[in-house]
């Protein structure tokens, strides 16, 4: 059985962030939505998303294929409705599209219309958890930092913490390789997950639920709140508070980030602070590039979404709601406006665009500070995100 998930107009939701991936590789919980589906199926899954990203995220395919709803959490039960389909049968909830079991021909011409017209529909009446709209990946943290820890943990026993940490509660797992030297860690209000080779240092203060990926970085001193997740090689300290940072991401130092996700590549400057609450304590609007308007949240809190290669200066202060698009440059004194477009460099004061050639040499320099090649690939995926947001700039 081959597995591919699939992204529906949800992906436009995710913009920014969806840019530079498809929606199955946005991380909501430890896991991004392919590892959660990966784990599930024991195997690999491949990607039907926008033609751009094809070749950093292929599309596999087989005489027999099963596509999956890449906004869509995974459960025992309805992976076992998805494997009970048969070819020419489709899985729906309400009017979404969960699955689909279809043919090579099929599979390489994909189109929910196609599917939802020439497949026998079959109803999942038990309610589905999907991500829906950007404010879900932190919103939803929590829930997902629990579903993943209990199928990342089951069966398997931690490595030792070191006496020298204080420790509140059970539900803390440590993989082989981790530091963890006189720190707090409750995991009281939540499980805590600490993945390999990664280090949290002394005088850190963490609560549950928190996961941090392998190689990943707490500094000293820090405070970190859940519902939190480090990706992997991730380097943070302050003070922190529901929080997704997506791989290879910085916030070394103080200053305060809460209600937020940040992609990959990010480095957020000392001192750099964003406001998670009006003053007014009114719900938060937040920049839908989709729709190119603001939108409700629904929500009181909610701080700054940052998508890849974004970096700001020292004492950046981002104000309620922030949107900043891919490889932004912000400094300078001032809270900038709600939404920067992707490639903009500078300030409160003002923003020009940030030129393809130097943000591509950027991007060579920090991919060089980690080993990694920022090759033809990702420098093609940069050209056309910079193509798609030109208009964004001009206003």
């Amino acid at each position: 059985m081959n597995f591919v998930l699939f992204d529906d107009e949800r992906y436009f939701q995710f913009l920014p962030l969806t840019y530079t991936r498809p929606l199955a590789s946005l991380r909501c919980g430890i896991w991004t939505m392919q590892e959660k589906w990966e784990q599930i199926t024991t195997q690999s899954v491949s990607f039907s998303s926008m033609g751009y990203l094809k070749e950093k995220f292929p599309l596999l395919t087989a005489s027999d294929n099963i596509f999956i709803n890449s906004a869509l959490f995974p459960t025992n039960d309805l992976f076992e409705k998805i494997l009970q389909l048969k070819a020419g049968e489709s899985l729906q909830h309400n009017q979404t599209l969960l699955a689909a079991r279809i043919s090579q021909e099929v599979a390489l011409d994909f189109s929910i219309p196609n599917i939802l017209t020439n497949t026998q529909l079959i109803q999942y009446d038990k309610e589905v958890l999907m991500l829906n709209k950007l404010w879900d990946l932190f919103s939803l943290n929590d829930t997902a930092i629990r579903a993943d820890f209990e199928r990342i943990t089951k069966g398997r026993v931690s490595a030792p913490l070191s006496i020298t940490n204080t420790v509140i509660g059970r539900d803390i797992f440590v993989e082989e390789g981790a530091k963890v030297e006189a720190s707090i860690l409750n995991a009281e209000t939540g499980p805590i997950y600490i993945g390999k080779d990664a280090e949290i240092m002394e005088g850190s203060m963490i609560r549950g639920p928190f996961s941090m990926g392998d190689h990943s970085v707490v500094k000293m001193g820090a405070k970190i709140y859940g519902a939190t997740t480090l990706g992997p090689g991730c380097k943070v300290g302050g003070e922190i508070n529901n929080v997704l940072f997506y791989a290879n991401s910085n916030k070394a130092h103080d200053g305060f980030i809460g209600n937020a996700v940040l992609g990959e590549w990010c480095n957020i400057g000392a001192d750099t602070n964003n406001s998670n609450l009006k003053n007014n304590y009114e719900e938060v609007k937040l920049w839908n590039e989709y729709k190119g308007s603001f939108e409700k949240t629904g929500l009181q809190f909610c701080g700054l979404i940052m998508a890849d290669h974004s970096k700001c200066g020292i004492n950046t202060m981002f104000n309620t709601g922030t949107v900043v698009g891919v490889s932004c440059n912000i400094y300078g004194a001032g809270f900038p406006r709600n939404f920067v477009p992707s490639f903009s460099w500078g300030s409160a004061a003002g923003f020009t665009e940030y030129t393809l050639a130097k943000a591509v040499q950027t991007a060579h320099n920090v991919f060089k500070r980690r080993n990694i090649a920022f090759d033809v690939i990702e420098e093609s995926i940069f050209k056309h995100v910079f193509q798609l947001t030109e208009q964004q700039r001009s206003k």
